[in-house]
C-alpha cells in the first residue's frame, strides 16, 4: 500500500496497515527529522466527548449534545451527506477510537479540561471538551513513530523521505500505484500498489492557493504569516480532481488564527507563530485604538476574530497588556514554546500555572522584534511606530484608549459596563480558565507594569475543506461513487467528508480527525474494501 504524506494521518494509516499484516510504502516530502509534519510542533489539544477527565470534572457531555454544538457552530448544510456523517462519527467515536486508543498507545492527558470556542453568544462549545496531551503532540508523534517501527516486522515498511508524489497510476478504472519524484535529484520512481492513501495535508501552506480560494464575501488581508508548511500546497487535490474525477469541496473554508507573529528563527519564508491572545489584553488597530464596537476577545469565536482582523485598514493589529497580564496569560500555541508540558515537567508546570511566569515574555522580548516592552505608554507608542516605520500611533490617543478602559474600574465593579470584562468574568467561572486569566483590573494599576505591546498578523493554519470521502475514507467522484483504490485521510479530506467542520471548528478537532479518518481507511483496506 502507498501512503502519501508523513504527518499524523499518514503515520496512523501506515501503523494500522502494518498491524493488519500489509506492506506499506510511505512517501514523505519532508526530511527524516521532520517526520510527523505539523504535529511535531503543535500543542496537542483535542476535542473529545465522554472522557474520564470530563467525568471527574462533572462535565455532563454526550455525543448528542456535542453534535448539536458542532452543527450549530459549523453551520453545516443539512443537505450535505458526508460532512454530516463524519461530524456524527467524530462525536460518537472520539472516546473509543481516539482517547482510548491513544491511552492504549501509552499517551496521557492532563486532568483539566479546557473550555474554548464557546461562541460569542453561547453557540459554540456548550461544555468544556478541549483535552491537552501531556507531552504535547510532539509526544504523540514520537510515540506513534516508535510504534510504527515496532510494527515493521520483516521489513514490510519503506519510507521515502524527500520524495513528492506528482501523479497516480490508474488501470481499468482503478488506482494502482503512484509516481514519486526525488526532490533533490529529480529521479522519478513508479510504485505499484493496489491502494493509494492520500495524507498530503491541506492547501494553507501555499498563500497563492489560500488567496485563490478565499471566499469572496470575506475580507482578505494584504499580508499573512504561514503557520502551516509550504509543502501543503494542494497539488495532489487538484491532480485528483483533474485526472481522476475526484470531488473537492469547501476548499475556501479555512481555520486560520487572528494573532500570529513572525517566527524568530523561521524554518521557511514567512513562517509564523500563533499566539493564544491574552483575554485581558486590549486588541487595538494600527492606530492604537480599541477595535470595536464589540471588543475582540479570544476563546469564543476564532472564525469571527479572523474576519475582524482581516477587515482592518492595515494587515496588523496590536495586543496591549501589562506585565501582570503577560505573566499569567501570554502563551504561544505549539510544543516549541510550552516546554513544561512538552518535557513533562510536572512541578514546574504547576508552579507556572498557579503563580504565573515571566519566562516566555523575557524569551520573546529577547528573540522577537514584534514584542515590545516599555515603562510608559508614551515610550511604548514610540516603539510601536519605530517597528512599523510610521507615525500611526499617537501617544495621546493610546493614552486615551487605556484611560477609557481603566475608567470602568473607577466606580467599582457594580457600575462597570464593558463587553470584554463581561466575557472575562464569564470565562473565569470555569476553574482552568480562572487559573489562566487575570482578575479584571486597570491596565495602569500601580505595580502591574511595564506595558507590553505585541504586533500581530493573521496566520494561516489548516484547511477545513478537501477531497470528499465516505465513512471508509474512500475518495468519491462527482456521482458520489468511490474511486477504486483511492483513499484520503486527515486534512487532505477536510478531516472527513470534504469538510466535516463546516465553517467553524469547535477547536481541537484536527488531530482526532486525522486519527479517525486514518483508522477508518486502514480498517477498510485491511478488510479488503
Amino acid at each position: 500500500m502507498v501512503v502519501v504524506g508523513g504527518g499524523i494521518a499518514g503515520i496512523v494509516t501506515a501503523l494500522e496497515l502494518l498491524r493488519g499484516g500489509l506492506r506499506v510504502v510511505v512517501v514523505d516530502r519532508d526530511t527524516p527529522a521532520r517526520f510527523g509534519g505539523l504535529a511535531r510542533w503543535a500543542f496537542g489539544g483535542m476535542a473529545l466527548v465522554g472522557t474520564p477527565q470530563q467525568a471527574r470534572n462533572r462535565i455532563p457531555d454526550t455525543p448528542a449534545r456535542a453534535l448539536a454544538d458542532w452543527l450549530r457552530f459549523g453551520e453545516l448544510d443539512p443537505r450535505e451527506r458526508w460532512p454530516l456523517a463524519w461530524a456524527r462519527h467524530y462525536v460518537e467515536h472520539s472516546r473509543d477510537q481516539v482517547y482510548d486508543w491513544l491511552v492504549g498507545e501509552g499517551l496521557r492527558f492532563l486532568p483539566a479540561v479546557n473550555w474554548v470556542e464557546r461562541g460569542r453568544h453561547g453557540e459554540g462549545n456548550s461544555l468544556p471538551r478541549y483535552h491537552v496531551l501531556w507531552g504535547t503532540s510532539l509526544a504523540l508523534t514520537r510515540q506513534l513513530i516508535a510504534a510504527l517501527r515496532c510494527a515493521d516486522r520483516g521489513g514490510r515498511l519503506q519510507i521515502l523521505h524527500g520524495h513528492r508524489v506528482d501523479a497516480l497510476e490508474r488501470q481499468d478504472g482503478r488506482v494502482c500505484g503512484a509516481w514519486a519524484c526525488d526532490e533533490a535529484g529529480g529521479a522519478r520512481t513508479r510504485i505499484d500498489a493496489p491502494v493509494v492513501v492520500l495524507a498530503s495535508g491541506g492547501i494553507n501552506g501555499s498563500h497563492a492557493q489560500a488567496r485563490a480560494h478565499w471566499p469572496a464575501d470575506r475580507p482578505l488581508p494584504a499580508q499573512m504569516l504561514n503557520g502551516a508548511s509550504p509543502l501543503a500546497d494542494g497539488a495532489l487535490h487538484h491532480w485528483a480532481v483533474a485526472q481522476l474525477g475526484a470531488r473537492l469541496s469547501h476548499v475556501g473554508e479555512m481555520w486560520n488564527y487572528a494573532a500570529g507573529i513572525a517566527h524568530p528563527y523561521p524554518h521557511f519564508a514567512g513562517h509564523g507563530l500563533s499566539l493564544i491572545p491574552c483575554k485581558s489584553a486590549l486588541w487595538l488597530d494600527h492606530r492604537g485604538e480599541r477595535i470595536g464596537p464589540e471588543p475582540l476577545v479570544t476563546g469564543f469565536d476564532t472564525h469571527w476574530l479572523c474576519q475582524r482582523v482581516a477587515a482592518q485598514q492595515r494587515p496588523w493589529t496590536w495586543q496591549l497588556m501589562n506585565r501582570r497580564i503577560a505573566r499569567r496569560e501570554l502563551a504561544i500555541s505549539g510544543a516549541e514554546h510550552n516546554p513544561r508540558i512538552r518535557d513533562r515537567q510536572w512541578l514546574r508546570f504547576l508552579a507556572d500555572t498557579l503563580l504565573g511566569s515571566e519566562r516566555l515574555l523575557r524569551q520573546m522580548q529577547r528573540e522577537s522584534r514584534e514584542v515590545l516592552v516599555a515603562g510608559t505608554l508614551a515610550e511604548l507608542a514610540m516603539r510601536m511606530n519605530e517597528l512599523t516605520a510610521s507615525l500611526d500611533v499617537d501617544p495621546a490617543r493610546l493614552q486615551a484608549t487605556v484611560d477609557a478602559f481603566d475608567a470602568n474600574f473607577a466606580r467599582g465593579g457594580s457600575l462597570e459596563n464593558d463587553a470584554q470584562l463581561r466575557l472575562i468574568r464569564h470565562a473565569r467561572q470555569w476553574g482552568p480558565d480562572r487559573l489562566r486569566t487575570c482578575a479584571p483590573a486597570p491596565l495602569q494599576r500601580k505595580g502591574a507594569g511595564p506595558f507590553v505591546a505585541v504586533r500581530a498578523r493573521l496566520i494561516t493554519r489548516k484547511s477545513l475543506g478537501g477531497l470528499c470521502t465516505d465513512l471508509d475514507s474512500r475518495v468519491l467522484d462527482a456521482a458520489d461513487a468511490p474511486i477504486a483504490g483511492l483513499y484520503c485521510v486527515g486534512e487532505a479530506a477536510g478531516f472527513g467528508g470534504g469538510g466535516a467542520c463546516g465553517k467553524r471548528s469547535l477547536e481541537g478537532t484536527f488531530l482526532p480527525g486525522c486519527i479517525l479518518t486514518a483508522r477508518a481507511a486502514a480498517r477498510s483496506i485491511v478488510a479488503g474494501g
